[in-house]
């Protein structure tokens, strides 16, 4: 028997929920680059972020590139924290559309909720898989040889003879004193 890691990244290290999370993020990142990079002049006037077409397209070549990273890598704890400084650069960039007059300010801010919300699973995860052990899992012992008779099977029998029988089987020894008959604790009175 060994230790099921066929569905994880990191070699020798169990599935974990943190690495099915690690993994979603992963194929999020690369869904919302494509969107990113197949509809930039949308979502530029969406967001009322008009001219910065290219900008949201490089940030769609950003997510695509993180996604391939966190889901090809064996150990995707880097990849996450790319994603977090990544969150961090689209939230600063969702900012600067709150100043002056946009009128798509409220898009804005739906969009800004959204990627903290995301930030908040990139930072759990990241956090999570930071705390993992970095040494893959030691692997588990095969003892199907093993018989369960230190000496083997055929220096055990017999064994059992050399050790000294109680008597009375009923009673451990140490218990004895406490279950003899009790004389009576009142003498009667003589008559």
């Amino acid at each position: 028997m060994r230790y099921e890691t066929e569905r994880t990244r990191r070699r020798g290290h169990a599935d974990t929920a943190t690495d099915t999370l690690a993994r979603g993020l992963g194929l999020f990142s690369i869904a919302l680059g494509i969107a990113q990079i197949a509809a930039p002049r949308a979502l530029a006037h969406t967001l009322g972020m008009k001219g910065q077409e290219g900008l949201i397209a490089g940030y769609g070549l950003r997510e695509i590139a993180t996604g391939i990273g966190i889901l090809a890598s064996k150990d995707p704890t880097p990849w996450i924290w790319g994603r977090v400084a990544g969150d961090g650069l689209d939230l600063a960039t969702l900012a600067t559309a709150l100043e002056g007059n946009n009128p798509k300010k409220g898009n804005v801010g739906v969009a800004m909720a959204a990627v903290a919300g995301v930030t908040a699973l990139d930072v759990y995860c990241a956090q999570t898989l930071s705390r993992e052990s970095p040494h893959p899992l030691p692997p588990l012992q095969d003892y199907s040889n093993r018989t369960g008779y230190p000496r083997g099977l055929e220096q055990s029998h017999g064994v059992a003879r050399d050790f000294e029988v109680p008597r009375d089987f009923r009673t451990p020894e140490a218990l004895r004193p406490y279950t003899q008959p009790e004389a009576p604790r009142h003498p009667q009175p003589s008559m």
